[in-house]
């Protein structure tokens, strides 16, 4: 079998998607493979994101699989990764890390990671063989939306003026650098405004930028009908931590309740336990556990004191 790797074109996106859905509604066993994730979008999203951060596999000339790069500022993730399950165990997987290393190698990327199955030796076999080693518990955790308990001090990134917008960005980059240096979201912000995939929130405390929140909403985004999901949530480090980590929460529930969405999704490291806890009191109870790998076992910004809520996927 000849296997080559490429990058990722738009005329190999729909069969992409349905290779990502099979791959892992057969590996978690669904009666239907395919209707993994709903309506819910990965590899359109992502590659419209940023197309020279995809990746194709080809086995004989035929797609046999892709992978996916994000760069946050210092920070970078990969997923997902997939293979046509007729091919598993063939080393295409590991031929789709080639790129992405190289990714990281050429960005000078801090810190590294991804997220995959904690119980599944073959996926984090995988991943350990590139450097990267299984660090806590990631729970992707959801609520039934309710109504808003108060209002939380938030405008919508969508509503601000084209003028104005590169300033709150800068805004949201100095918070996140306060989190992890060299963390920076706004690829995400752009994303979803550009492509109208959600709403970003942006948490106020007087005239000073507290928090923020990149969320999909409904079908066509990472979301899917029906939900809203916090990609990337976090709060500006310091004594007011909890409390704005508490208001962003409730911030995206009432963005979920004024899209008319039922059920809220984020993930929460169990490395971030002040946070993982807050988002417990929230109400909100694991759908699914995976484990975040990390690169060299860098803790990165999943440690104590952090109030960020992602998944990695």
């Amino acid at each position: 079998m000849n296997i080559t790797v490429r990058p990722l074109r738009e005329d190999d996106l729909q069969e992409a998607d349905r290779i990502l859905r099979l791959a892992f509604g057969t590996f978690l066993g669904l009666p239907d493979p395919a209707s993994f994730t709903g309506d819910a979008s990965y590899v359109h999203t992502r590659w419209r994101a940023d197309p020279m951060t995809a990746f194709a596999a080809d086995a004989d000339g035929q797609l046999a699989g892709s992978t996916f790069v994000s760069r946050w500022g210092s920070v970078g993730f990969l997923g997902p990764l997939t293979t046509r399950p007729d091919l598993w165990d063939r080393g295409i997987g590991k031929r789709l890390m080639d790129p992405v290393m190289a990714c990281f190698e050429k960005w000078g990327t801090r810190h590294a990671g991804l997220f995959t199955f904690a119980h599944s030796q073959k996926h984090v076999g995988l991943y350990q063989k590139f450097g990267f080693w299984p660090r806590f518990l990631t729970a992707v955790m959801s609520k039934a939306v309710g109504q808003a308990r108060r209002q939380s001090g938030w405008t919508a990134f969508s509503g601000v003026p084209g003028n104005q917008q590169d300033t709150l960005l800068r805004a949201c980059t100095d918070l996140t650098d306060r989190i992890y240096p060299g963390l920076e979201v706004t690829p995400e912000v752009r994303s979803v405004n550009r492509q109208k995939l959600g709403e970003t929130i942006l948490l106020w405390k007087g005239d000073r930028l507290a928090g923020l929140a990149v969320c999909h909403c409904g079908p066509g985004s990472e979301a899917g009908s029906g939900v809203c999901y916090v990609k990337f949530g976090a709060v500006a480090p310091g004594p007011s931590a909890e409390e704005d980590f508490d208001r962003l929460l409730d911030a995206c529930e009432q963005l979920a309740a004024s899209q008319g969405l039922s059920r809220l999704v984020a993930g929460g490291n169990a490395g971030r336990d002040e946070a993982y806890r807050r988002m417990l009191g929230h109400g909100f109870r694991a759908d699914m556990q995976g484990v975040a790998m990390q690169r060299s076992n860098d803790p990165g910004y999943n440690r104590p004191g952090v109030y960020v809520m992602d998944d990695w996927r």
